[in-house]
């Protein structure tokens, strides 16, 4: 049976634009410097995913005497980097790449440490969560200095007042509660 909705469309499973090329685009910037935005952008994706999980699992499998305000925490900032997230994905697009989408490429891609299976105790869950901020910070600073120095400050823009912003403060939230256990 033929289909008439999709006569014309191309064979199912064909790729519409293969990852690491570029679409035409017409915001005054040119063909390199969105290359090296997009693959700037996708490894901040990458650990910005990679980041979101980490709090999803933590929120799960949070315990103890700070269950319920950790559970909350945990929650609200996975919340922000899911907005992250499709605000990299989105200025990627716009720049005529291709997101990253899937769990195996944000598995090559970031360098942020996996948690394992396992509930882990808090305090771990806590020092897991500042190292992947701490890791995300140290690339996105240098990463944004270089799109401005590029001409492409909607790159710059968005890793300083979203990426580097959100990270900070949740990196700030999320250290206190580990100097607060210190002190007991």
């Amino acid at each position: 049976m033929t289909n008439r909705i999709l006569s014309g469309a191309p064979e199912s499973g064909a790729v519409a634009q293969e990852f690491g090329t570029l679409q035409p685009s017409r915001l005054g910037l040119g063909e390199a410097v969105r290359a090296k935005s997009v693959a700037s952008l996708n490894r901040l994706l990458a650990h910005t995913m990679a980041l979101r999980d980490l709090y999803k699992k933590a929120h799960w499998q949070t315990s103890g005497a700070t269950f319920y305000e950790l559970h909350l925490l945990f929650d609200k900032h996975y919340g922000e980097q899911l907005e992250l997230m499709d605000a990299i994905a989105e200025r990627v697009q716009t720049l005529g790449g291709v997101a990253l989408a899937l769990s195996h490429d944000v598995a090559e891609e970031s360098r942020i440490a996996r948690a394992p299976r396992g509930r882990e105790h808090v305090v771990d869950q806590l020092r897991r969560l500042v190292d992947a901020h701490e890791i995300i910070l140290e690339e996105a600073r240098p990463l944004s200095r270089d799109a401005a120095s590029r001409g492409d400050e909607g790159t710059n823009d968005l890793m300083v007042s979203q990426i580097v912003r959100t990270n900070e403060l949740q990196s700030w939230f999320i250290g206190e509660h580990l100097v607060a256990r210190r002190a007991l």
